[in-house]
């Protein structure tokens, strides 16, 4: 028998793709988070009366990381994504309380930086989640991922209504929360499922978040 059939093959180097498409991911996420955070308050200067509460909210920062999320299905795994929808989510509070440091009268306390970011390292993974079940291909995971995103705006109807008494923005909010589903949904039995799962999931997260979380650390 030959030595070159004795031989052992050689393997060719494989570059890194997974570590590439990693690093991408999550510096993307990052970046693009900063700059959305700056926008949202620039938004906030710029949009006249109550309105300038709707770049602030919670909903408005969770598409961020819903964004990041779906943006990156298929290419990357799960993991990957809910560390996206973080960076996302945590780089729009750096950016807009950032900003307000620099180029504004300073962002005062600490403290509600400090929330909005902890809020982030639970919301940022979720919807970085939320965003890439959207695009999968199991319609459960679909319907759920989209359910979160009409959903939350759901809450910010409920507070605005019920807490701030803002109708025009809980009425907003509200027609956001239809509209998701019914734009972004696949099928008709996908849009019915998903308005159907956002309902309950906007009352919880308006007693987790508002009822519970911030009663607890504002009194």
């Amino acid at each position: 028998m030959s030595a070159a059939m004795n031989a052992s093959p050689v393997t060719a180097p494989v570059p890194d793709t997974d570590r590439t498409a990693w690093v991408h991911a999550t510096a993307s996420a990052c970046v693009g988070g900063i700059l959305l955070g700056v926008l949202t308050n620039l938004l906030q200067g710029w949009l006249p009366g109550v309105w300038n509460q709707i770049p602030n909210s919670g909903a408005v920062w969770s598409v961020a990381a819903f964004a990041a999320g779906a943006l990156l299905a298929r290419r990357v795994g799960l993991p990957v994504a809910a560390v996206a929808g973080l960076l996302a989510e945590s780089g729009l509070v750096v950016g807009y309380y950032g900003y307000a440091e620099v180029a504004r009268d300073g962002m005062g306390s600490l403290f509600a930086p400090l929330v909005w970011l902890g809020m982030a390292f639970v919301a940022g993974p979720l919807f970085g989640v939320a965003g890439s079940w959207w695009r999968d291909t199991d319609p459960r995971h679909r319907v759920i991922g989209l359910a979160a995103l009409s959903g939350v705006f759901g809450t910010e109807a409920v507070h605005y209504a019920w807490i701030l008494h803002y109708a025009p923005q809980a009425w907003a909010c509200l027609a956001v929360m239809v509209l998701v589903p019914l734009l972004m949904g696949r099928t008709h039995r996908e849009r019915a499922l998903t308005l159907l799962t956002a309902v309950p999931f906007s009352l919880l997260a308006y007693l987790i978040f508002y009822k519970m979380i911030l009663m607890t650390l504002l009194g």
